[in-house]
């Protein structure tokens, strides 16, 4: 990788974390805005919007309108507060547990899914409570004037449980999701004739995995996405993932659990085709 150049003379998980961090740092400037209306789309009633295509497009308008060209990046502040050490603590420990327990030979499907499962843990609890306070910056329902105050506010309010809200739909999301892509990603390299291919295309090659692994593990867990984001708007009215799942299918429908489920796939796909092109 060609920002690691600078780190030679540091250790290797240093160099993934810092690298991670950076490349987080920039995906999460570029996809804010899909972000956003993911947030959004998945917590519209259902007379708002008619199609996905609409809805989106209506919501996009809307967002512009309302709250200028800037509103799409509303959330921007906390999203880099959680990515610089999230995506630095997921990139840092995937690349500790390869060393640790593969020791330089490539993974087997089932140990890319535990490497994912485990690194996405971690980082998804550590980051938890920032997450919490992006999900409400990008709602537009709540009117935090900065992350401490947003982290202060919340915890005066509803406590500890609030800072942790969506806690284990939040696992059921992120972590089976980093496993099934890179169970998928992997195996797709795999099946990919790399030797039979012209190196400047080795990138495309790469990346369409990416693409495929990435859809693939998102419609496997966008539900518990659905549900992360309503738990995170409202500790009140959803207090447990039962009860939310209950009440999102009431109030949305069996298509309510699939709401803004491509956006999500941009950003997830993008943000795990990092880790792991530049865990090879």
């Amino acid at each position: 990788m060609v920002l690691a150049e600078p780190l030679l003379g540091f250790h290797p998980a240093v160099k993934a974390f810092v690298c991670g961090s950076i490349s987080g740092t920039c995906s999460t400037l570029l996809f804010q805005p899909l972000d956003l209306l993911k947030t959004r789309l998945q917590t519209l009633q259902p007379s708002a919007h008619g199609s996905g295509r609409v809805g989106m497009v209506a919501l996009f308008i809307r967002v512009v309108r309302t709250e200028s060209l800037l509103g799409l990046w509303k959330g921007i502040s906390p999203s880099i507060v959680r990515c610089v050490p999230g995506v630095g603590i997921y990139f840092g420990t995937l690349y500790s547990m390869k060393q640790h327990f593969l020791v330089g030979r490539p993974p087997t499907a089932l140990e890319s899914v535990m490497l994912g499962v485990g690194s996405r843990a971690i980082a998804g609890v550590c980051l938890l409570p920032i997450t919490v306070v992006k999900t409400r910056y990008e709602s537009g329902k709540f009117g935090y004037e900065s992350v401490i105050g947003a982290l202060k506010s919340i915890y005066q309010t509803e406590g500890h449980r609030g800072l942790f809200s969506g806690l284990t739909a939040t696992l059921l999301r992120d972590a089976p999701f980093s496993g099934i892509y890179l169970m998928f990603y992997n195996q797709t390299k795999k099946a990919v004739a790399h030797d039979q291919l012209d190196p400047a295309i080795m990138p495309l090659a790469n990346f369409a995995c990416g693409i495929f692994a990435g859809i693939l593990a998102s419609v496997a867990t966008q539900p518990a996405d659905v549900i992360k984001t309503h738990m995170q708007l409202s500790t009140v009215k959803y207090r447990w993932i039962g009860q939310a799942v209950a009440l999102i299918f009431k109030d949305f429908g069996l298509l309510g659990f699939f709401h803004g489920g491509w956006l999500k796939a941009v950003v997830l796909c993008f943000s795990e085709l990092e880790c792991s092109s530049g865990s090879d």
